[in-house]
């Protein structure tokens, strides 16, 4: 440690999509999640796709043209307040899912309008 060239972080997550998904992405990452959408860079956005932030989140959708929803692989996105968050999540129609007990941790699971896994977690 500390002789140079770490891991000092992660810049970003990315999910794959279906084309011609990324209204239904703006409307769950941006309208349900409060990510704000990040400009993608001109050569990449004509692959389709889009980005997304808060905090440190930073989560990339790419379209996969055989697209197949992530169920194991996901990310997890730190909540401050998870009850409130998962009763969000249910009014707007997003099944929310409690996990099972992590030391430090309580948590829960929800699918992205393409069936990909993310998990959600609060620090006790």
């Amino acid at each position: 440690m500390g002789t140079g060239g770490e891991v000092t972080g992660i810049d970003h997550v990315q999910l794959a999509m279906p084309e011609g998904g990324e209204d239904a992405a703006r409307a769950f990452y941006a309208g349900v999640l409060g990510l704000a959408e990040v400009a993608k860079p001109a050569h990449l956005a004509v692959n389709g796709g889009c980005w997304f932030a808060g905090g440190t989140a930073h989560i990339h959708l790419g379209v996969e043209r055989e697209f197949r929803p992530a169920r194991k692989a996901h990310p997890a996105l730190l909540i401050d307040d998870l009850d409130r968050f998962a009763a969000r999540l249910e009014a707007a129609g997003v099944a929310f899912t409690p996990g099972k007990p992590l030391d430090g941790y309580v948590r829960g699971d929800i699918a992205d309008p393409f069936g990909n896994r993310i998990e959600l977690m609060q620090l006790l």
